[in-house]
């Protein structure tokens, strides 16, 4: 009895996903209908990123000064170590005796350890710095495109990395582009 209970709940279901595929299918083809060509949008906003006058100007400016720090932490780093590593030669040599290698090398740590600690608050400062102007650049590109969907109520705009394919037309790069900077030069004006 069980097994015949079985069977016609499963016939039952399969006779009911039958009958509603084709109302799925019909539902799934009217969306497909009502979606137009203006209705969605995408933005490349790496692209946007790059080419803003923010990036051109303080994006750059925090680039090079960033890599500036990184280089002088570099070149400390080596003046240090071959101070220390000169140090080791000349005790080694006997050029130096045991208590003066020993006050040159607390010397040298004490510089080292210094020079982290700075090093550390500054790279610190340079991540907050970095933070701060990517959140702007974020801020920037969605008033941009909240902007620009307020005028064309586009119903879904993605970002181009999400695409596989899509018809150029549907790209509001340029438009958003335009609007950061619009926006950028009223933030700089308005300071």
């Amino acid at each position: 009895m069980k097994k015949i209970f079985v069977f016609a709940l499963a016939a039952a279901c399969a006779l009911t996903a039958c009958n509603n595929a084709p109302a799925t299918q019909a539902a799934a083809e009217g969306e497909k209908a009502v979606i137009g060509g203006s209705d969605i949008a995408y933005v490349s906003v790496e692209q946007v990123i790059a080419e803003s006058d923010l990036m051109q100007s303080e994006g750059q400016a925090l680039a090079d000064k960033t890599q500036k720090a990184q280089e002088s932490w570099a070149k400390k780093e080596q003046s240090l170590a071959a101070e220390a590593a000169q140090l080791q030669q000349k005790y080694e040599k006997g050029l130096i005796t045991t208590r003066d290698a020993q006050t040159k090398q607390e010397s040298i740590q004490k510089r080292a350890t210094s020079f982290q600690n700075n090093a550390q608050k500054e790279a610190q400062t340079l991540d907050e710095e970095n933070r701060v102007f990517t959140n702007r650049m974020q801020d920037l590109v969605m008033r941009a495109v909240q902007e620009i969907n307020a005028e064309k109520q586009y119903k879904m705009i993605v970002n181009a990395n999400s695409l596989l394919d899509a018809d150029t037309t549907l790209n509001i790069t340029p438009a958003v582009l335009e609007k950061v900077n619009e926006l950028y030069a009223a933030e700089k004006e308005s300071k």
